[in-house]
């Protein structure tokens, strides 16, 4: 793909190799037990994409937050959940475990919650449209058995979004645990699953959540920063930045996690406008993914990141460090986030000895389809309830109970 040619190359179409139906929407139920194929990674629509004169200069409303507003104000951010609230859920959780149902097949259809939907339907809309993050608590993690973790988590999901496929795989049941990847082999290894520092960076999926099963020796703590309130200070301190944020000369890697046909790359902005919608400012940024990237650049196929291009990594980096609001994640606790406005990063850590069980969080990724309420997104696949993800093919999902 030649570095000049940017806006005026041919769109992309959704690729969907051995699938009859031309919309993920209705997948083969003999691979897809909800019918629901995950859309997976695909390019944006450049002719949609806004320049950078189109940007707010200062971003205001509920998605704007800065740290000092929730550090001692735990209340506005934290649900311990009560008695009731785990009984309703231990009580769902063992009905649908009877039900012989698969774990893939979980949808909020037949994992009713009559009490706690509420509040989960309440927080949606603040995930989506408000500050973007919730830490509930006491979450029988430690009580119950690895399967009824799962679905009781899985099952709270249901009432955010459609589970997506995190990885080649088609796990739609995630495990953050070191399994022995070296993390210096950033072309191939996806972080999650080593013991790393995670940089400020946002999945591919509109609501990201994680179950705490068991906890580090030392590290491994979360930070959050709002993008809206990141932007505001790059747009004051570094107006520079801020625009070489928004155009389409970043490229991000995946890993070899590609359906036939596709490339093995994608060329999109780190900070985009929604294309209609509330024409809100969003991001998608993992700067692994752009570092992993030097087979290609060091053989031409793309260009290499420019100096400019490094300085504006750094600049967001440190400015989000900054920001961020931190937070240590027990046994029994859950984050949800959201992608769209948000990033999160989480430190290094070390692991007791064996035979001590390793850090191991239960990982969600959710879509939010625009017809639900979801950001308008410049892809392809933004009116799919499935939308993002990793699909490879016609790899079906699945919910291992532990890291594979």
């Amino acid at each position: 793909m030649a570095p000049g040619i940017l806006i005026d190359e041919p769109q992309q179409q959704i690729s969907q190799p051995g699938l009859t139906s031309k919309n993920n929407d209705d997948a083969p139920r003999d691979i897809f037990p909800d019918g629901i194929r995950t859309s997976g990674q695909h390019p944006p629509l450049y002719d949609v994409l806004k320049p950078y004169s189109e940007f707010p200069k200062e971003i205001t409303g509920r998605t704007v937050w800065k740290r000092e507003e929730f550090i001692n104000s735990p209340e506005r951010w934290v649900h311990p959940f009560t008695d009731e609230e785990v009984q309703e859920l231990s009580d769902t959780a063992d009905a649908f475990i009877a039900s012989g149902t698969p774990l893939e097949g979980i949808s909020k259809s037949n994992f009713p919650l009559p009490k706690l939907g509420k509040v989960l339907e309440a927080l949606r809309d603040d995930l989506l449209n408000g500050k973007g993050f919730i830490l509930f608590k006491r979450f029988p993690a430690d009580v119950w058995a690895p399967q009824k973790n799962a679905v009781a988590y899985m099952g709270l999901g249901t009432y955010l979004g459609y589970f997506v496929s995190q990885n080649g795989r088609g796990h739609v049941l995630g495990h953050v645990k070191d399994v022995g990847d070296d993390p210096t082999q950033i072309h191939t290894v996806r972080i999650y699953r080593t013991a790393a520092r995670q940089f400020f960076h946002a999945d591919d999926g509109d609501i990201v959540g994680l179950l705490c099963v068991h906890r580090a020796q030392e590290g491994g703590e979360s930070d959050i920063v709002s993008v809206h309130n990141i932007w505001n200070i790059l747009q004051r301190d570094h107006p520079d930045v801020a625009e070489l944020l928004t155009k389409p000369i970043w490229y991000f890697d995946r890993k070899g996690e590609v359906s036939d046909g596709q490339e093995e790359f994608t060329r999109q902005p780190v900070i985009y406008l929604e294309n209609g919608g509330k024409g809100r400012v969003y991001s998608k940024w993992d700067p692994y993914y752009v570092r992993s990237l030097t087979r290609f650049s060091d053989a031409g196929i793309i260009p290499a990141l420019s100096p400019e291009q490094l300085h504006a990594m750094k600049v967001l980096e440190d400015t989000c460090q900054q920001e961020a609001l931190h937070m240590v994640l027990e046994v029994g606790d859950i984050q949800f986030l959201s992608n769209a406005h948000l990033l999160h990063a989480r430190t290094a850590y070390r692991d007791f000895a064996p035979p001590a069980p390793r850090r191991h969080l239960l990982r969600l990724w959710l879509a939010t389809p625009e017809a639900e309420g979801g950001w308008a997104l410049p892809f392809p696949d933004s009116n799919e309830k499935k939308r993002g993800g990793i699909q490879v093919n016609n790899t079906p999902p699945r919910a291992p109970l532990d890291a594979e």
